[in-house]
């Protein structure tokens, strides 16, 4: 697991293959096989956060329904938290997609080979989000701790 994830001390090129340098790759995702821009290229920073918001902003709403009366009284955040998640792994699961990201034009994808991500993978990976700070440490390609321990990788679909 440590070779996957590398270490935070060492920084993003920690978590390359043994001899490969940073500088050897003309954009990200190029060691995955992805294409520079366009369909299946890496999804920047700032998308990936916009359909987070998207999909807290509507879960947080969900879970105001759920409630009922006076939800600012009662456990938003918890039930808000719980449905996020549940969404997430059903439609990962399903989809390869959030509703959020389907708003952005962006999709879950194997780096391994073009299958669907499966509910074990979408699980994990939305376990390991619920922690925030495995989504916040990338790797050279932008990716995830989530994403690497995963296999997975969010790429555009438009």
């Amino acid at each position: 697991m440590a070779r996957i994830t590398g270490s935070w001390l060492s920084g993003p090129s920690a978590a390359l293959p043994n001899g490969a340098a940073e500088a050897q790759q003309s954009h990200r995702g190029e060691r995955l096989g992805l294409p520079a821009d366009g369909p299946g290229a890496l999804v920047g920073t700032g998308r990936r956060l916009a359909a987070l918001m998207i999909d807290w902003v509507s879960s947080a709403g969900v879970a105001a329904l759920i409630i009922g009366d006076n939800p600012l009284e009662g456990p938003l955040s918890s039930v808000t938290l719980l449905v996020w998640f549940v969404v997430g792994i059903a439609a990962v699961t399903l989809f390869s997609f959030t509703p959020g990201q389907l708003c952005l034009g962006i999709r879950v994808a194997r780096v391994d080979g073009p299958v669907r991500v499966g509910f074990v993978r979408a699980l994990v990976r939305q376990a390991l989000l619920v922690f925030v700070v495995p989504g916040t440490i990338t790797d050279v390609d932008g990716r995830g701790m989530q994403d690497r321990a995963t296999g997975t990788a969010l790429v555009r679909t438009r």
